[in-house]
């Protein structure tokens, strides 16, 4: 199939496109969040099309990820998702503003069914009679690195700042009490005003390869977030061999198991915890490996790719009237 979305998450696109499809990714002259393209991605059965070009190319199914992209396709290929050509509507996040109240923007409607990246995310979103369904997510292996050299802590946040609160920012500094805590990701330089001397670092926004090798060097992976959907970074890092330790908010409780790293919502066993992998590296190791083992079984990426197969297939069998897709979950 011909499937047409745009680069919008670097993470889960370089997982998406890696299935048996050809992707058609937007690209524009300014290279934006309209129009990123590759990006320099090494993605084979990827290609860029120029968005004057969209018009002209045969397209399957479209994959939605922001509710102006409907608008967008219809203007550029002359064709409504859902009505003219299939489409589905891929949802990353956990609702917003509100965790129980919030409508999605696609509810009540039947023409495109909504693909929920968690099970959290399904329950908790209103989603009216639309249809909806889970895909979780799946990773290729990146390998087992893990040597936890340094006594360190390693987090993933982009914006920490910005986002504060949310990406749980503000708890970092119980956390480097133990061990100074490196924050990888875009946005980190304002740590430095923002929590000076806490033994909170700004590690940077380095490249995908040098991020797993990097993190793999940090004793304990930290996830402090409070309302997201599942960050890929915790699933890498336990597929790294890396134990970890998570506010168990939304879908983490399901993602991190007793055995592979400690999930809770009390502060003090949380930094507890940390304060363990750190103090034995054994613990750390063997914890790792468990962590290790249950993401490779729980995200499979190959059952990632087969589940979203089935969704595709579905919708472009039926592209009139969001197919016949039933309400279930593909785990």
């Amino acid at each position: 199939m011909r499937i047409l979305l745009w680069h919008v998450h670097g993470g889960y696109t370089d997982a998406f496109v890696r299935g048996d499809h050809e992707y058609l990714l937007p690209v524009n002259g300014e290279r934006d969040v309209w129009g990123l393209g590759l990006a320099g991605r090494p993605w084979p059965r990827a290609r860029e099309v120029e968005l004057r070009l969209l018009r002209d190319e045969d397209i399957d199914v479209v994959v939605l990820q922001r509710p102006e992209e409907i608008e967008h396709v219809e203007r550029l290929t002359g064709r409504r998702p859902g009505r003219d050509v299939a489409a589905v509507y891929l949802e990353h996040n956990a609702p917003r503003p509100d965790p129980v109240a919030s409508r999605h923007p696609l509810s009540d409607q039947r023409d495109i069914t909504i693909v929920h990246v968690t099970a959290f995310n399904e329950l908790f979103w209103d989603t009216g009679r639309a249809r909806t369904v889970v895909v979780e997510h799946g990773l290729p292996d990146p390998g087992e690195s893990y040597t936890g050299e340094l006594e360190r802590c390693a987090v993933v946040i982009n914006e920490p700042v910005r986002r504060w609160r949310v990406t749980g920012t503000d708890l970092l500094p119980e956390f480097a009490r133990h061990a100074p805590v490196d924050v990888f990701g875009m946005g980190g330089d304002a740590l430095a005003s923002a929590l000076p001397d806490s033994g909170v670092i700004a590690a940077g926004d380095v490249d995908p390869v040098s991020l797993r090798r990097e993190l793999g060097r940090r004793r304990v992976y930290v996830h402090p977030y409070r309302w997201t959907s599942l960050g890929l970074s915790l699933i890498e890092a336990m597929m790294l061999g890396m134990p970890v330790v998570a506010v168990a908010a939304t879908e983490v409780v399901r993602a991190v198991p007793p055995g592979a790293g400690v999930a809770s919502t009390d502060l003090a066993e949380l930094t507890r915890a940390v304060a363990r992998y750190l103090a034995d590296s054994d613990l750390a190791l063997e914890t790792g490996r468990r962590a290790r083992h249950h993401a490779l079984q729980r995200f499979s990426h190959e059952a990632f790719l087969a589940n979203w197969d089935a969704v595709l297939g579905e919708a472009a069998d039926h592209p009139v009237g969001g197919a016949r897709l039933a309400e279930r979950s593909l785990r």
